[in-house]
């Protein structure tokens, strides 16, 4: 029983479902916050402000999250994660009349980096369950990983306007923490403690990548993800919301949809970008793949927000427009995600994957904490349009970025 237990596919299995659940309670807490806070009649730039702890947290916790877990392990980095989601949900169980900006920002702030130390954690002990010469399998893993997550994200979007419509901001959040700690007393009974502990200590010093492929890769991965909060996060369901009229549950469900979809290709992923053939067996991407992809993402943000102003102001029109857009944007941004999530693990180093890892995740929150500030700010002096425009910028600079990223 026991060596079934800690077979590398067990394991793998019981990672994801921690990263499963943890994604689905994160999903449904940014759209809750989102929606309950324009109800109660917050700005885009406030709803925006709620969030910034979250993000920069997250800057913080990838940072030194990676150097804690070769000390104390990966399955501990996400158990304190869950641990973590837990208290914040707990926090937002009180009265509305409780709920000021500072309280919520603390609550997201212990959110974020329980996501981020249970992302983190995740991600990087996958590299220690796959042999190095099985990297196609490494790429298969993370590719599922990563798409099952964010599909289960898109659940948690609708399941957070689901909640919100039905029983309320206060019982939808109780809801989330029951579970949460349901999964959190199973992960505690079966995983492997041992993974990720580095074999030799290692310094504070290191926490910055020595690495010019991790670097780069890094500083693509920051401009990719802001590209993508500059109008996903506050702008998006605000313009929905209050310029179609769309309801609480229609937000969240398309939403939800996109972000599932999105979360479908990310697990297709190898098999798009698979260049393997009979003489080479190649089976993984490269740096030259992220280029060519990232290339390929960069006007259609462009195009959906000169679409958008050609639309004019029938919602109907404006409508069609954004939810195609979005599907197409989804796609090749799902395939960018998972080139980039396969390839800092690639590139990080042996023994401490998770410090590569957190330096990587701390740009990718950097990116997600510049793009939602963004996000709001930008929409209110100036409106979607202008969201979808710098989006497009940042994408040039990933671009630019990842033509210099080694094989």
């Amino acid at each position: 029983m026991n060596f079934e237990l800690k077979a590398p596919a067990t394991q793998y299995g019981l990672v994801t479902l921690s990263y499963w659940a943890f994604t689905l309670s994160d999903g449904a807490l940014r759209m809750l916050v989102v929606l309950f806070f324009h109800q109660l009649g917050y700005s885009p730039i406030e709803i925006a402000g709620l969030l910034v702890l979250y993000e920069l947290c997250g800057v913080i916790t990838n940072l030194y999250g990676g150097w804690l877990a070769t000390t104390i392990g990966l399955t501990i980095t996400m158990q304190a994660g869950l641990a973590l989601q837990i208290v914040a949900l707990s926090m937002l169980m009180v009265d509305s009349s409780i709920l000021n900006v500072v309280y919520v920002m603390i609550a997201q702030a212990l959110s974020g980096i329980g996501k981020d130390l249970n992302k983190m954690g995740a991600k990087a002990s996958i590299k220690s369950l796959v042999p190095a010469d099985a990297q196609g399998r490494l790429y298969r893993w993370i590719a599922l990983l990563t798409g099952s997550k964010n599909a289960l994200k898109g659940v948690g979007f609708f399941l957070g306007g689901w909640l919100l419509a039905t029983v309320g901001f206060q019982s939808a959040v109780a809801t989330m923490a029951t579970a949460l700690s349901g999964v959190l007393i199973l992960s505690i009974l079966m995983l492997d403690r041992s993974m990720g502990i580095a074999k030799k200590p290692q310094p504070l010093k290191h926490l910055f990548s020595k690495s010019s492929a991790v670097n780069r890769l890094s500083a693509a991965r920051f401009f990719l993800f802001g590209s993508r909060d500059i109008w996903f996060v506050v702008a998006l369901p605000v313009f929905l919301q209050s310029q179609l009229q769309w309801s609480y549950v229609q937000v969240g469900s398309m939403m939800a949809a996109w972000v599932m979809a999105y979360g479908v290709v990310q697990t297709l992923a190898p098999k798009v970008t698979n260049t393997g053939n009979k003489e080479t067996n190649i089976t993984h991407p490269s740096g030259s793949t992220a280029f060519k992809w990232a290339v390929l993402l960069c006007l259609i943000p462009a195009a959906i927000g000169a679409t958008l102003y050609a639309a004019g102001s029938d919602p109907s029109l404006l409508a069609v427009v954004l939810v195609t857009g979005l599907m197409i944007f989804g796609a090749f941004f799902a395939i960018n995600s998972s080139i980039h999530s396969y390839l800092i693990v690639a590139y990080a180093r042996d023994d401490g994957t998770s410090l590569d890892v957190g330096f990587y995740y701390m740009c990718n929150a950097a990116g997600r904490l510049v793009g939602t500030l963004l996000s709001g700010l930008v929409y209110q002096q100036f409106g979607l349009t202008a969201c979808l425009l710098l989006s497009s910028l940042m994408l040039v600079a990933t671009a630019a970025i990842s033509k210099k990223l080694p094989a």
